[in-house]
């Protein structure tokens, strides 16, 4: 019988009939609650006349046709029944109130005779019949899984979300789990949907020994990322095996399978600082039915910064880059995330590929489309490949920025925001003194009159491309070895999201070229971070996976700074944001030391030479 029911529900035709299916059975369940009332009406007597039986048929077909329409408007027919919960119990009560209503109105109208009673029973029936079935399915599904070989858990957390995954793991096959209690430090002895508190995250040593469990999964999607370390570190020194619940916005299209809640824990939940807390009025003042353009919107950065700005319904979102690639991809998300009703249809958003270095195809798309604000992503990043090439990263990085703030005051932007790293102060390699030289420009356009300016500076973002985390992801997975520059070097690091919300935030506070700075949280040390990444992974360091220090790259630092000496620091609002004001620099002098890369670009001077030339353009100026 089980392997029947099995091959029925996974069978072709059910699946390509089963709203059809579902709905005939609903419909039958209806016809057996009319029978039965009827009966009940009539003590179980059954008039065999001709012409009753014909009326009594045809008015049976009108009343399951109006129920047939009722389910269908209220998409009874639709919800799949292992998940059937308040939600279908209400869905199943109004359609059959609103049919019953409707056939005690048509009744009225054609001043037939009505028995209240009778209506109320088949209400009642219908009710109990369709919610029984789904209900009864429910616990058949329950006992199947429950009786396969599972292992014993603890979920660490007895809110929504802990009872969210107790209902994952208990309904979806794929989870090989049975949770035998909660473990929250403010429920103890309480019972949360059918699973008692047994005790407090404290307790966590005591109750593993007494249980016998080797997993534990942390439903805490509202703790600190300071909480979530504690208690992977704790589960870490009891030899637990640690997932973690995520929220996930998978809209099941395509024909994917759905995914699980729980995942295994990974180096970004143990690393940034967790949710940013932002002025959503000032944001919104300044990009809401704006016109707003991203420069190296297929990139990391520059695609976070898109899906942040969409958030706050701009009239049009331009997307600018020479990566078409990337920008196609991000394209397709937005034209998916419309379907799916998760961004405004609204929404303009346009798409371009075209490079910075390319003044004429910048000028040509501001002008015909007037963006309101921009951030400028688009930048080369690589610090080995910029010292192998450093005339790319001049092009690029600094005349590229230069065509664009000039293009930004032609056409009257209101805003300028461009993105910057901790690598230009003090620089020690070209993609940093490029960088530097940025900021130079934007800080002696920055007082124009039309076109409010900011540049804003961090560190390393988990996950962009080309980062840390991604390059020991890739080598622990080929069994390594996994490679460090100095087992000494510390670097600090953010989440893409923690920097494109602070990245929003900045913007709102731009105004005569000021560098804002983010607050990057503790530095970490890579040799620890290497060690947490291969361990997260299931493997033991230097015993499983070795670590080797390969030396530091040309043009990297030991330590990354966030501020030149110079600079003058004060707070803004946000105590996440640091600005530094705006250093002396006239538009004369820039324009000098552009010419002046500009003629060594067109005499093909070695990569030494426009190395010497670019360091010491930045040593003049911080002599002024």
């Amino acid at each position: 019988m089980k392997k029947l029911i099995k091959r029925l529900i996974f069978s072709d035709f059910f699946r390509k009939y089963r709203e059809l299916l579902v709905l005939s059975l609903d419909l039958l369940l209806v016809f057996f609650s009319f029978t039965i009332s009827y009966m009940i009406k009539n003590d179980f007597q059954i008039v065999f006349m001709q012409g009753i039986i014909k009326n009594k048929v045809i008015y049976l077909a009108l009343e399951l046709l109006i129920f047939a329409l009722c389910f269908d408007l209220f998409r009874v027919n639709r919800s799949l029944w292992k998940y059937t919960g308040l939600s279908e119990v209400i869905r199943i009560s109004f359609a059959n109130t609103i049919a019953i209503s409707i056939i005690i109105l048509c009744r009225l109208c054609i001043q037939k005779p009505i028995s209240y009673g009778y209506y109320v029973n088949v209400l009642v029936y219908n009710i109990l019949l369709i919610v029984g079935l789904r209900v009864l399915y429910r616990l058949y599904r329950k006992c199947v899984v429950s009786r396969k070989e599972k292992e014993d858990i603890f979920i660490l957390g007895a809110g929504d979300a802990g009872v969210m995954m107790l209902r994952e793991i208990s309904q979806n096959e794929n989870l090989k789990y049975r949770c035998i209690g909660f473990l929250d430090d403010y429920k103890v002895g309480k019972i949360v949907a059918g699973v008692r508190v047994i005790g407090t995250t404290n307790d966590l040593e005591k109750l593993k020994q007494q249980y016998q469990i080797n997993c534990v999964i942390i439903a805490m999607p509202s703790a600190s990322k300071d909480k979530i370390r504690h208690l992977y570190e704790m589960c870490q020194d009891l030899q637990l095996n640690v997932k973690i619940m995520r929220e996930l916005n998978d809209t099941l299209e395509d024909g994917l399978q759905r995914k699980s809640l729980m995942q295994d824990i990974n180096i970004e939940d143990l690393l940034g600082r967790g949710e940013v807390y932002l002025d959503q009025y000032e944001i919104t003042s300044y990009i809401h039915q704006h016109v707003v353009c991203v420069t190296g919107a297929g990139g990391s950065i520059g695609s976070e910064l898109a899906r942040q700005l969409i958030k706050y319904k701009p009239m049009a979102l331009i997307l600018i880059d020479i990566n078409e690639n990337g920008l196609y991809m991000l394209e397709q998300e937005f034209e998916r995330a419309k379907r799916h009703g998760k961004i405004s249809k609204e929404i303009t958003v346009l798409s371009y590929v075209a490079s910075i270095r390319d003044k004429k195809a910048l000028f040509e798309i501001f002008a015909q489309l007037q963006p309101q604000v921009v951030y400028h992503a688009a930048a080369h990043k690589h610090v080995p490949l910029m010292e192998a090439r450093p005339m790319e990263a001049i092009k690029n990085n600094v005349f590229g920025t230069y065509n664009l703030i000039e293009c930004c005051i032609e056409h009257k932007v209101q805003r300028f925001i461009m993105i910057s790293t901790d690598k230009a102060v003090n620089p020690t390699n070209v993609m940093g003194a490029t960088k530097r030289m940025t900021e130079m420009i934007m800080q002696a356009y920055g007082d124009n009159g039309v076109t409010k300016m900011a540049a804003v500076r961090f560190g390393n973002v988990l996950g962009s491309n080309g980062s840390v985390i991604p390059i020991f992801k890739e080598q622990i997975a080929t069994g390594g070895p996994v490679t460090i520059t100095n087992k000494a070097i510390i670097r600090y690091f953010m989440t893409i999201s923690e920097a494109a919300r602070l990245v929003l935030q900045a913007g709102y506070y731009a105004n005569k070229g000021e560098i804002f700075v983010l607050d990057m949280g503790k530095p970490v040390k890579i040799i620890e971070l290497a060690e947490k990444m291969i361990r997260l992974s299931g493997y033991e360091p230097y015993k499983d996976i070795d670590i080797i220090e390969i030396g530091l790259r040309p043009g990297e630092k030991m330590f990354e700074e966030l501020r030149l000496d110079d600079e003058k620091t004060s707070k803004t609002k946000n105590n996440l944001i640091y600005k530094h004001e705006a250093m002396p620099i006239t538009k004369e002098e820039v324009q000098e030391k552009l010419l002046l890369l500009s003629k060594k670009l067109e005499e093909n001077a070695s990569k030494e030479k426009l190395k010497d030339l670019i360091f010491m353009m930045l040593k003049e100026k911080s002599k002024v």
